[in-house]
Order: structure tokens, then sequence, then C-alpha cells
């Protein structure tokens, strides 16, 4: 797909090629930035633990503080308001609010949830919550298995109609699961992230429990709530390295497996056939009735896009050829496959509407003369802008968009060397400072408000 000259964009265009109702906001999780972490009441999750593991973490660090959101939240409730953003994403620590994952709430853990939301709707900001990105209580982990159990299917829906009947009526939208194929896959496969497992065996079939997690949570909340429900799945779309049947053959495989394995049992009832032969006996054990409760009716999809893969005929990534560069995550930064994907999943899957719930790029950001000249990060900003343009131009059904991330954060095993912020932290300080890109992003916003 061929996007218009990416040196040229007019922003004030740009942004008027938005719908007037058309939403603009920013995504955190908790893990990343609130702290606190094991104070009030809160219990530890599977990230506190790993965290202290020698070897895990690249800079041993943790996310005892982090951003420190938990006592400053006030003040970054602010700093967004300041912006100009509609909306904010963030999203619940399960453990803050149900420290074993099972049995009695932490009502001082659901306070500071309370306490946040109510901040947000007196700044004009719609709250969007996610249920899980990735902190699952630890205690689940050593009592039951973690999500290798399928009894913690039935925990994680309790959990999710708790907040739903407490806060569901105060929340935009209620999201289940953040990205879970890196639940899956970090978690279990490769051992990036926690709980550390290398076993593809056991990553496919914990896929399949947050699946039926998912499903299973939808319909409790609906139990409980009008909130518009959904899920967030982390797409990387596949392209074969070389035009060969070979390597498009397993560019196919692992659009089967790291797109298709999500979107097919929600969308069309069952996995991907190649993908599933694939795997062979590592397929997970399915029982009656399981795809039935995945394929719950959804309000809308989140879709969290950040780069492509290239893949050779033996299923091995190769590094693409960067024309428009790469992240400080050595990401290939690929607007026009964004675009690309936003049409074909609309084609594909007819899904209900559609937000971007992250998208954004880590750069080595330095603090000079008090401001924080993030030329790159306004470049690919830009870009991604005017490739969703594109993409909803050619009927991608796209209601609003999440900048990934408010704050600098803790980037899980990467530590605090990666920052993927509009709003630079200090971390010795907790100092804030709005970077250039945060000063771009909100003249952009003004300027498509004022076609509202």
């Amino acid at each position: 797909m061929n996007l218009p000259d990416l040196d040229r964009i007019d922003p004030e265009a740009l942004a008027q090629s938005f719908p007037p109702d058309f939403v603009w906001g920013v995504a955190t999780s908790a893990a990343q930035i609130e702290g606190a972490a094991f104070e009030d009441g809160k219990g530890a999750s599977i990230w506190d633990h790993f965290c202290r593991q020698p070897g895990r973490i690249q800079d041993a660090s943790n996310i005892d503080i982090a951003c420190d959101h938990y006592h400053r939240y006030r003040d970054d409730v602010a700093l967004m308001q300041r912006l100009g953003l509609d909306c904010y994403r963030f999203s619940f620590a399960w453990p803050r609010v149900q420290p074993l994952g099972q049995g009695s709430w932490n009502e001082a853990g659901f306070g500071f949830y309370d306490r946040l939301i109510d901040a947000l709707l007196e700044s004009g900001l719609r709250p969007h919550a996610t249920l899980y990105h990735w902190d699952l209580p630890q205690a689940l982990e050593e009592s039951q298995g973690g999500w290798l159990s399928r009894d913690v299917v039935a925990r994680f829906a309790d959990y999710a109609a708790e907040v739903a009947r407490r806060f569901g009526s105060r929340l935009s939208s209620i999201a289940t699961h953040n990205e879970p194929w890196c639940t899956a896959t970090l978690g279990y496969e490769t051992g990036q992230f926690a709980p550390g497992h290398k076993s593809r065996a056991e990553s496919l079939q914990v896929a399949h429990h947050l699946m039926l997690s998912h499903g299973d949570a939808v319909a409790a909340m609906r139990a409980v709530t009008q909130t518009p429900l959904g899920i967030v799945l982390n797409h990387t779309p596949a392209f074969p390295a070389q035009p060969t049947e070979a390597d498009r053959r397993a560019a196919r495989i692992e659009d089967g497996l790291g797109v298709r394995w999500y979107m097919d049992p929600i969308f069309r009832g069952h996995y991907p056939a190649d993908a599933w032969a694939h795997v062979g006996a590592d397929a997970p054990r399915i029982l009656t009735g399981d795809m039935a409760r995945i394929g719950q009716p959804l309000d809308f999809l989140g879709i969290n896009f950040y780069t492509r893969g290239l893949f050779d005929a033996t299923g091995r990534p190769v590094q693409g050829p960067g024309r428009h560069g790469f992240t400080d995550m050595g990401w290939e930064i690929v607007p026009e496959v964004f675009a690309q994907h936003l049409v074909r999943l609309a084609r594909e899957y007819s899904p209900p509407p559609m937000y971007i719930t992250e998208n954004g790029m880590a750069n080595a950001d330095r603090v000079l003369d008090g401001r924080v000249p993030d030329t790159e990060r306004i470049a690919y900003l830009s870009a991604h802008l005017q490739a969703l343009s594109v993409a909803m131009s050619l009927g991608a059904d796209v209601r609003g968009y999440f900048y990934w991330s408010l704050l600098d954060n803790f980037e899980w095993n990467s530590g605090y060397a990666k920052r993927f912020g509009l709003v630079h932290v200090d971390y010795d300080t907790q100092t804030r400072l709005p970077k250039d890109s945060a000063h771009w992003y909100r003249d952009f916003i003004a300027r498509h408000r004022s076609r509202r």
C-alpha cells in the first residue's frame, strides 16, 4: 500500500481528515507506572517476583517505585488535561484489588482506582480500563500454576465481574486482556517475560486459557454492566523475507500463530487450521463448548501496532530494510503496513469498531536545555496518523487512537533503558517533562477539535 509522501505531511490537513467524534488519548499499564508495589495491602504480582530473579531484567531494576503514579496520579491527570486529551487507557492491577487472586477484596486497592477515575472524570477525561496487563497475582502462580491452570479462568471471570460491578457505570470501556500473545509467547515459550517458562506446548495451552478467560469475563461483565466490552490484541503482521514460496509459507504460519491464533477464535469460532497443523503435538487441549465461550460478541476491538516481521523459509526473523528507520527497540518503522493491516482486518473479519489502543516508539531521548527534542517520535507519530487516516478512508472503522505511552516507564525485561513516553521521567526525582512530541500531539488534537 502506497502512502502520500510522509516527508510532506500537513498537520492541519491531517487533523481535519479524522471524523469530528474521533477520540485521542494515551495509554499506560499498572505494573509499568504505579509503583507502591507492596503498599496498602497489595499482593505480589508475577512481575514483582520475576524482577527479583537475577538476570531477568537487563538493568537489574524492579517495579517497586516505577513512576510512582500511585502517589502522583493527580499530577499525571492534570498533565493529561493540559495536553488536551479526550481519554486515558489504564489497567487495574489484579493483585492490588485481590491480593491472592481469589477470596477477599482489598478495599484500599479499589479506593485508589476510585480516586483515579474520579480525577479523570472531573478533568473531562474518559477512562478506558484494561483488566489484565500481565501482572497476575503471584499467589495464583504458586498455588494453581498461573495461566497453565484452567481453574484460573474462573478466578479471572470473578475478578472481571467485580471490577465491572463497582466501576462499569463510570468507565467508557473495559478490555479483558492486553496482548495475550505476549503473555503466552514471551511468558511461557521464550522466557523473556514473567513467569519465564520455555515451552511451546505450555505457551499454546496458556493462550487457550487466556482466550477462554476473555470470553468468560465478557459474559460475567455483561450480567452486571452495559459498559462497552472488548479485548486488546497486538498484531505484528508477518511477511516473507524473499518472494519465494518457502518464505511465503513460513510467513503464513507466523501470521497464523501471531494474528489469526487470537482473531479466529473470537470471530470465526476456531483456531487457524494451518497453524494448528504446524504445532502438532504442542496444540492445546480444548474441551467441548470452549470455542462458543470464547466467541462472545464484542463492542470494540483494540489493536496494538508497532512493527512488522519478516521471515525466511526456516521461520527465522530477518531484519527489514528500514526505509523509515528503526526505533530504539530495533523495530522497523513501517507506517504503510499499519494502514494495510487495518484494511485487511476490516475486510477479512468485519470486526466491531476498532481503537488503536497502542502505537508508539522507543527513542533515545535526552533532556537538552530544559526540553526533549524528540523529532524522531514526532515523525513516527505523524506518519502513523497519516497511515491511519488512509486506512479509515479505505473502510477501516477506527474510532480512536491511544499513543503508547503517556510516561517513560518500566519496559518489562528492558527495565528503564527504553523510553516510549510523550513525557520524560527522571527516575531519581520523578520529575515529569513533556517532550516536544507531547506539544506536537497537543497541538494536533487542538487542530482536530476545532472542527467539532
